[in-house]
This record gives C-alpha cells, sequence and structure tokens, in this order.
C-alpha cells in the first residue's frame, strides 16, 4: 500500500511540474474523495492549490469538506477570492457551517462577505443556534412533498428539485404551514400507482428532533431508531433541515474522543493532537495534576501520623503499594462502567441504587477473592500471622469501598450536572490512596495493639 501510495504521489507530482492540469484531472477521477484530500496534504503548498484548481467544482468542495479545520484554512490563505466564492457556494451548508464555525473570526468574517445573499443568510440561520445543538449540524437540502399530491405529481418534483438533497431515500411529507406530517420512503413511491395519494401512504410515526437539542441527542436517536437521517423541527413543528448519519458519526468519535480524554484527567483538547501545540497541551494538562497533587499530598499527610506505628511495625510498609494500588485499580474499573453505560443510555440517574447494590456484591466478591492472595502473600513475606491477617482485612475493605466509590461518583456528578467522564482514573486513584492508607493503617492499629 505504501509504495502504491509513493508512486502516486509522484506520477502527480510529474504532472504538476509540468503543468498538465487536465491530464492530472483525469488521473484523479479514480481517486475517492478521502484519499484526494490525503494527497492535497502530502503535498507542498502550491501543489496544493493545482491539485484543488483542477477538480470540477463539486468535486472540489466535496475534497474540501474532508480536510481538518487548521487544513482548510491553509487552503483558503492558498485560494483566490474568486476560488473561494465558488468553493464556498458548492459545499453543503452543514459542511459550511461546520467550517465557518471552527475558523478563527477573522478568517471567518472574509468568508462570509464572500458568500451570496441566500447562502449568507442560510449561514447565519445555522449559525444562530447554541453551539453543540443540531442545529449547527442540520442541512436544508433535502425533498418535501405534500400529503394531498398524487405519486406522479411527487416523482415529478423529485425529478425536478432532488438533484441537490442530501439524501435520496427519504422524502419528508409537510402540510400547508410547513410542519412535519411524515417521511415518505423513496422506494415505496415507485412502486405505488402513479394516480394514488401521498397521503395514503402515510401512517404519522415518523421521529423527529428538535434543532435545540444537543448533538448527543442525535447520536442516541440514530442508533436507537436505526435511520440514516432525522428531520429537525421548530418548537411548533415546522421542518428546518435534516441531520444525516455522517454528521452523527463524526459526533460520536468527537465525543468519545472527550470522554476518553476526561477519562485521563485531560481537559478535551478541541483538536487533532498532531497539531496541538505544546503550550496547548500544556494548559488542558496542569489543572488535574495540580488537582491530583494536593491530593496526594493528603496521603502524605496520613503517612506522617502513622510514622512512628510503622517504624515499629516495618513489615507494614512492605505491604503498602499492594493493598493501595489494587484499591485504586478496582474503583477505576467500576468508574469506568459507569461512565460507559450512562454515555450510552444503558443506565439512567434513576437506576443509581441498582447499580451501586450491584457493586457492593462484587465488590465483596473481588475483595475476597483478592484478600485471600494478599493474606498468603503477607504470611510469606511478613513472616506473621498478624500482618496476613492486616493484609487480607484491608484488602477486602479498600477493594469493596474503593468499589463502591467508583459506582458511586459518576452517578453523583451527573446529578450535580458534571461530566460523568470526569470521574477519571487518576481521581479515583488518587482519592483511594487517601481512602486506602486510612483504612489500612485503621485495622493495623487495631489489630496489632
Amino acid at each position: 500500500m505504501f509504495e502504491e501510495n509513493t508512486v502516486a504521489d509522484s506520477e502527480i507530482e510529474a504532472l504538476i511540474e509540468n503543468g498538465q492540469l487536465k491530464a492530472l484531472a483525469e488521473s484523479l477521477a479514480s481517486w475517492a474523495n478521502p484519499e484526494v484530500a490525503e494527497l492535497i496534504l502530502r503535498l507542498d503548498k502550491p501543489h496544493q492549490v493545482l491539485v484543488y484548481r483542477s477538480l470540477p467544482r463539486e468535486r472540489a468542495a466535496d475534497v474540501f469538506a474532508y480536510l481538518e479545520p487548521e487544513d482548510q484554512d491553509d487552503v483558503l490563505d492558498a485560494l483566490t477570492d474568486a476560488d473561494t466564492r465558488q468553493l464556498l457556494a458548492n459545499l453543503s451548508p452543514d459542511d459550511r457551517t461546520a467550517m465557518l464555525e471552527e475558523l478563527p473570526a477573522k478568517v471567518t468574517r472574509r468568508l462570509m462577505q464572500l458568500l451570496s445573499p441566500e447562502d449568507l443568510a442560510e449561514s447565519r440561520q445555522l449559525l444562530g443556534y447554541p453551539d453543540e445543538s443540531v442545529g449547527r449540524l442540520m442541512t436544508p437540502d433535502y425533498i418535501r412533498l405534500r400529503a394531498e399530491w398524487s405519486c406522479e405529481q411527487a416523482l415529478a418534483h423529485v425529478r425536478k428539485y432532488g438533484r441537490d438533497s442530501e439524501i435520496f431515500n427519504i422524502l419528508y411529507v409537510t402540510d400547508a404551514g410547513g410542519k412535519l406530517v411524515d417521511i415518505v420512503r423513496m422506494r415505496r413511491l415507485i412502486m405505488m400507482d402513479p394516480q394514488a395519494l401521498i397521503q395514503d401512504m402515510l401512517n404519522y410515526n415518523c421521529v423527529s428532533i428538535s434543532a435545540y437539542d444537543d448533538r448527543e441527542v442525535a447520536v442516541e436517536m440514530i442508533q436507537r431508531y436505526d435511520v440514516n437521517a432525522l428531520p429537525v423541527v421548530d418548537s411548533e413543528g415546522v421542518l428546518l433541515g435534516i441531520v444525516t448519519v455522517d454528521d452523527i458519526l463524526d459526533v460520536a468519535e468527537e465525543e468519545a474522543t472527550e470522554d476518553i480524554q476526561k477519562g485521563a484527567a485531560v481537559a478535551p483538547l478541541q483538536t487533532r493532537y498532531s497539531v496541538a501545540s505544546p503550550s496547548q497541551l500544556f494548559r488542558k494538562r496542569i489543572g488535574w495534576l495540580l488537582v491530583l497533587i494536593f491530593v496526594n499530598l493528603i496521603s502524605a499527610g496520613v503517612i506522617a501520623r502513622y510514622e512512628a506505628f510503622m517504624v515499629e511495625f516495618i513489615a507494614l510498609a512492605l505491604f503498602m503499594p499492594l493493598v493501595i494500588a489494587s484499591g485504586g485499580n478496582c474503583g477505576a474499573q467500576s468508574a469506568t462502567l459507569m461512565v460507559r453505560a450512562i454515555a450510552t443510555g444503558d443506565l439512567e440517574l434513576s437506576d443509581w441504587l441498582a447499580a451501586v447494590g450491584k457493586e457492593l456484591f462484587v465488590g465483596a466478591l473481588l475483595g475476597g477473592a483478592m484478600a485471600v492472595i494478599a493474606g498468603a502473600v503477607g504470611q510469606l513475606y511478613g513472616g506473621d500471622s498478624k500482618i496476613a491477617l492486616i493484609v487480607g482485612l484491608s484488602m477486602v475493605s479498600i477493594v469493596f469501598v474503593a468499589n463502591s466509590f467508583g459506582a458511586l461518583l459518576p452517578f453523583a456528578l451527573s446529578r450535580l450536572k458534571v461530566d460523568p467522564a470526569a470521574a477519571s482514573s487518576p481521581l479515583i486513584t488518587s482519592v483511594m490512596d487517601v481512602l486506602g492508607l486510612i483504612i489500612y493503617f485503621s485495622i493495623a492499629a487495631l489489630v496489632l495493639q
């Protein structure tokens, strides 16, 4: 695969150097749009523009939509105002909105000055919806039918206006006021008698989503109803546009990435790691690390309080890492399971008692199994049955508490309107270090006194 791409790139560069733009366009005709986007990124900036200009207008817009915002900015810098105006005119409304939303404000203002009056009004409407809302994702390019039309009239309408539609297999039926009534699938429309009425095909059970709903709601609905597009309506049910599955997949990937980063105690980057600057990475990571330092200082305080006790029973220090790390690991496991179950809708906030109860039972089982091993290790290396008893009792207690705490924290954060992904592994581990030390030394004091 690598060798094939190398040969292809060399051929492309040879065509560019020789100024054979027509041959270049013919060569790229067999390439998929994502492959052309990747090719543009691999070339020098002057060559990027030549490749881009060799593409037909509509295809150039499609390829542009596959570029990341930073790369789009670079391409726009190299294009003339005329090229940029053509590009903006051929971009789909949702892709144009996504670009205007991500680019620097200065660049966005310049681009909006190049839009046609119709495109400018459309973009301003889409940009008027809240951040992270479905309104920012929707496109107004869809096929609208009327219930009183015949199938023959509907097909004539599709032939006339279907060319610019984002999707073709789903048609949306509205009333005279523009309110969504139902949907009709193209396959069924084609198979019906030409004189049959659209209203005879309706069952009035289509699902829709508000333009002000969060993007994650759209992700959940696409998954739940197994559709490739959702109609977007306002508060009165008027059809505003549609949001398609390709946009939803991008959102799902972004949300999953954010949750993973939060789970590692990193503030969401909002950009690709490859283009993030060291200063940006520093700002996104230092906050949680400073918080965890102060949490760990509490652990140091607990150890200092029992310093004399540890000097007298030095064997206790040998097993501190064992019992403390086990508590952190177990708590992180439980928290991760809860965070993911909440994110996917598998668990609701009202399910917290049942989920925590289940984790209490699991924690007891895990603690018991791990206590047997830990107690045997304590007997082997500590050489004292009391040390083995302390290690075993500490293990079962710490794992039980850690599993319960890890299960409860995501629900508590969700109740406080905080993203449950903030219940990160480093946070759970640091908190359990403190609780684990208190439990460990308290049990040791009881047994050894």
